[in-house]
This record gives C-alpha cells, sequence and structure tokens, in this order.
C-alpha cells in the first residue's frame, strides 16, 4: 500500500496519477496553490478511494516555498505513518521567443519545474530512506528531447529534469529508492491552453498507468525513463 505525495495534484496528468494510487488503495497527499481547487480535487480522489476517504488528503504549497515543501513532508509523514513515493508533477509553461522572454517568466518556469523538484525531491529522501524502498517519479516531457521555438523555457526546464533524475538514480538505488522520469508526449489536458478533447492525444489516465505500471515493477530491475507518446499522433 503506496504512501504517496504527488504535486499538481488538482488537476490533469498529476490527479489522475493521485486517483490511480488511491484507487489501488494506497494513501495519497495532493498538493496546489488553489485552495478551491485543491478541496475540490480531495473529494474527487476521495470517491476513487470508496470508503475510506480519510486515505486522501491536500495542502495548498507552492513546490518554489523550501519551507511549504518541508511541512509538506512532515504533514504527509505524520499523517500517513511514513512517505514511499514521491511523484514530482507540479509544473508551468511560459512560451514565447528567447528575445521577447520576460527574467519574470524565464525564473518562474525554472523555479517551478526545475528547483521545486529539487526541493521536494531533497525533503522527501530522509523519509524515503526510513521507509527502506520507495519511488522517485518525476515528469517531464518528450519536448526534452524535441524543442521547439517559443519553448526555450519549458524545454530547458524539462530536459534539465532528465539530467536531474538519471543523476539522483545513482545516488539513491542503494538506499532501495528508485528514481524514474517519465516523458509524455502530447496529452489532452487544458495546460498551455490545450484542449481536453483531442482524440489522437494520450489522456492524463494513460500517463497515469505508466506510473502504476513504475510502482507495481519487480524490486530487482529499475525502468529509469520512460516515454509514452500518442500511438497514432496527427499526420502532418
Amino acid at each position: 500500500m503506496h504512501r504517496a505525495i504527488v504535486t499538481g495534484g488538482t488537476r490533469g496528468i498529476g490527479l489522475a496519477i493521485a486517483k490511480a494510487i488511491a484507487g489501488s488503495g494506497g494513501h495519497v497527499m495532493v498538493t496546489g496553490r488553489d485552495h478551491g481547487q485543491m478541496d475540490a480535487a480531495v473529494q474527487e480522489i476521495g470517491a476513487t478511494a470508496g470508503s475510506d476517504p480519510s486515505r486522501v488528503a491536500g495542502m495548498a504549497v507552492d513546490v518554489r516555498d523550501r519551507a511549504g515543501v518541508t511541512a509538506l513532508v512532515a504533514d504527509t509523514v505524520a499523517r500517513f505513518g511514513g512517505l514511499d513515493v514521491l511523484v514530482n508533477n507540479a509544473g508551468v509553461g511560459a512560451f514565447a521567443e528567447v528575445a521577447a522572454m520576460s527574467d519574470e517568466d524565464w525564473a518562474r518556469v525554472i523555479d517551478t519545474n526545475l528547483t521545486g523538484v529539487f526541493y521536494c525531491t531533497r525533503a522527501a529522501i530522509p523519509a524515503l530512506k526510513q521507509a527502506g524502498s520507495g519511488w522517485i517519479i518525476n515528469i517531464a516531457s518528450l519536448s526534452a528531447r524535441n524543442p521547439f521555438p517559443g519553448g526555450a523555457a519549458y524545454c530547458s526546464s524539462k530536459a534539465a529534469l532528465v539530467a536531474f533524475t538519471e543523476a539522483l538514480m545513482q545516488e539513491v538505488r542503494f538506499d532501495g529508492i528508485r528514481a524514474s522520469v517519465v516523458l509524455p508526449g502530447s496529452v489532452a489536458t487544458e495546460f498551455s491552453g490545450g484542449s481536453t478533447a483531442v482524440d489522437w492525444k494520450l489522456s492524463p489516465d494513460d500517463v497515469a498507468e505508466a506510473v502504476m505500471d513504475l510502482l507495481r515493477h519487480p524490486g530487482r530491475s529499475l525502468p529509469s525513463r520512460v516515454e509514452i507518446r500518442p500511438s497514432q499522433p496527427r499526420k502532418r
């Protein structure tokens, strides 16, 4: 039975992952920055958890806030009796050509998508070590490998996240902690103004299933990088 934190868990991919963990009998703490969305997500995930909504909780946290992240891990451990899964999913995008991008947008993307993962991971490692095993799963993007115009900040943050995860994996593997990065392709979410009703795109549930496949994976092996993409993308 997993005891998990899912950052950015109030909608899209994060919400789907949280629902999948709760639906499998796990305990899950979700984060988001908006209190109203947080409350709605906890209720929705709690319904997935069946007769025991106490297995689901939420905390309004900006992953750029070190103190908030430290409190998040401490509260999760106190509430669930430990922590053995961290899913770093919180992310933002700011899309503009380099010459037109503001300092504020650059910092917001890098600080959320990369530094926030660092804060959450560093805070969680002691609890994962105490549990004796566990997973750190970082949600990146295929844009880490396929940069596009206007995406310098976002693509850079996701490419750096892949490198971060692969270095981390080698640091914590002998503590019984497995680290993996999931790189989805096009997903039908509201992220960056996308549509949630595009037939050829992945659904958030597809990404959640990839995460659950990792959590079910035998302990003797480690799929350290998982790429998932639409099987029949739009023809160009």
